[in-house]
């Protein structure tokens, strides 16, 4: 998949992280870290919407398949580097959580663009029908918690699992497609101009699913190590 990593962590990379010793603050920072490179790739997203290859646009703008890392970017704008805080909490600067994986950024992020417009839309009243209204956000809500679900699955390696949880995410995704297109629906100014602009999006969250159930796939074929 291009300039997706869906094979999340590296081996063994749980146990290495044994021997780290982080505080609630240092955790802290490092979670707030990773919601900012979610709000990163929604911005890039919003830039490059009108290319045909966003998807690969986006991650390569994020660095991803590259050896160059987020932190590295950081020391280079200017991190004080004497700074005995910072330099206890950069020596775990590369530890990896499911937080990290581009398939989890890259899905919290579209599912936060789609929300927020949702949110907005139908926050005011009188502009969509209010079964409309709880139907929509319940189905993204469903669509993102199995997709984390599969992302969560596919960390550990366990990629049957990961393959039958992202089945779900795009049922749950068929289904807010369904509300979309419902002729009752579209006949309502706010929710006809959301549509024309969830689609793409939607759409493109099925491409990176089905990109990395492929992989899955693959990976489940391959066959084991002293097999014919």
């Amino acid at each position: 998949m291009s300039n997706f990593d869906s094979d999340g962590a590296p081996e063994n990379e749980w146990e290495d992280r044994g021997d780290l010793a982080w505080n609630e603050f240092d955790w802290e920072r490092y979670l707030r870290e990773q919601d900012d490179a979610v709000h990163r790739y929604l911005g890039f997203y919003e830039a490059c919407r009108d290319s045909s290859e966003r998807i690969d646009d986006v991650a390569e703008l994020m660095n991803w398949g590259t050896d160059e890392s987020e932190e590295d970017t950081k020391n280079e704008s200017g991190n004080n580097d004497d700074d005995d805080d910072s330099a206890d909490y950069a020596d775990g600067n590369d530890v990896y959580t499911l937080h990290k994986n581009p398939i989890f950024v890259s899905t919290k992020a579209l599912y936060l663009g789609l929300r927020r417009h949702w949110e907005l839309t139908a926050g005011e009243s009188g502009k969509v029908p209010q079964p409309l209204a709880i139907a929509l956000l319940s189905s993204l809500h469903r669509g993102e918690e199995h997709a984390v679900q599969a992302i969560h699955a596919l960390d550990f390696g366990d990629y049957a699992m990961a393959i039958s949880l992202f089945k779900r995410a795009l049922s749950a995704l068929n289904g807010t497609l369904a509300l979309l297109n419902d002729h009752g629906a579209i006949n309502h100014r706010a929710v006809a101009n959301y549509r024309e602009m969830a689609l793409p999006r939607l759409f493109d969250l099925r491409e990176i699913w089905l990109r990395v159930v492929h992989e899955c796939r693959e990976e489940l074929e391959r066959p084991i190590d002293g097999e014919s």
